[in-house]
């Protein structure tokens, strides 16, 4: 005899009683415990100030000198949401850069006419890569067919878009960075990767965070992972990249542990095991700095992750806007 199958009222109330759970007790809770950990309501209301202030003077940005013809090309993944901050990043490299870079900004699903008029207004010669350009691109080089894993995933989990929508189908070195980060000084060792690429490049993070056990990724790679891996920027050469064995990494992660918030950056590490990378020094290439570097930048550039955002908004990109971190 078949068990009885549960009515869809029976249905329904277990599904409610599971999203009145979540309401009423996890997410209180979650938002009681980063409210904690970011200092309290008040400390969340001066960083939201901040943030809301660098939204506005990102519109007020002037456009960067046009860069030259055979300037090198920096990617980042962007839209609408996190404009202000690949405004505030590109421009504030563009400035510490004396105008040597031109940059391609990858359309995360969000961008609309006023968008790319935008990004054409503040960064002169820039090139956009609209989803449905990428879309076309994906189908020809990763069909949803063959890589399932990797197309669907990308649906949600848009950091993963800086390999898929970034590298799919293109040729050469391309170099992807982070939207939260700004430049206060040359970056002598980043433009000269740029010039003379011969080998992938990355930050160096305040501790290894690939989100997966150290065990499973080992045994994907088949060797120990490099370790503090730090994708806020990152360089690829974009033919050489195994997309086949990607899939595979990237399936068998999702079906053992589900997903990740570092998927990404975990997946960089697996096509690292093995190489020889460029490491950008973590003392001028700085991951996370504290407040007293926000207010006073000794780092060729900072990324702002996690606790750090503070300082960002706060403090760090108002010297920016200012000029006062001048270039020297």
């Amino acid at each position: 005899m078949k068990p009885a199958q549960p009515s869809s009222g029976a249905t329904a109330r277990r599904l409610g009683l599971g999203r009145m759970l979540y309401l009423t007790w996890h997410r209180p809770r979650a938002a009681w415990a980063r409210s904690v950990r970011m200092g309290g309501p008040w400390n969340q209301w001066r960083d939201e100030r901040g943030r809301r202030a660098m939204v506005a003077a990102a519109r007020r940005l002037p456009p960067a000198p046009p860069p030259p013809p055979d300037a090198p090309e920096i990617t980042f993944l962007t839209g609408r949401k996190y404009w202000y901050q690949t405004a505030f990043c590109a421009w504030s490299l563009q400035r510490a850069a004396s105008g040597g870079c031109r940059f391609r900004f990858c359309d995360d699903g969000s961008f609309d006419a006023a968008l790319v008029a935008e990004t054409q207004r503040l960064f002169p010669g820039c090139g956009v890569d609209l989803q449905s350009e990428i879309e076309q691109r994906l189908e020809a080089h990763l069909p949803a067919a063959r890589f399932p894993a990797l197309r669907r995933q990308r649906r949600t989990y848009l950091h993963l878009r800086k390999l898929t929508d970034v590298h799919a189908g293109r040729r050469g070195w391309r170099i992807v960075l982070d939207s939260d980060m700004l430049c206060f000084r040359p970056p002598e060792r980043l433009l000269g990767w740029l010039v003379r690429p011969d080998r992938p490049v990355h930050m160096v993070d305040v501790a290894t965070a690939y989100g997966y056990p150290a065990a499973t990724l080992a045994e994907l790679a088949g060797t120990a992972l490099p370790e503090r891996i730090n994708v806020g920027v990152c360089g690829l050469h974009s033919e050489s990249i195994d997309w086949p064995r990607l899939e595979a990494w990237c399936a068998a992660l999702l079906e053992r542990h589900g997903s990740s918030y570092y998927l990404e950056q975990a997946l960089t590490a697996l096509l690292f095991a093995g190489q020889s990378t460029l490491a950008l020094p973590a003392g001028e290439y700085r991951v996370m700095p504290d407040e007293a570097e926000c207010r006073h930048p000794t780092a060729v550039c900072h990324h702002y992750v996690d606790l750090s955002k503070r300082g960002y908004f706060r403090h760090a990109w108002k010297l920016v806007a200012a000029g006062t971190a001048a270039p020297r």
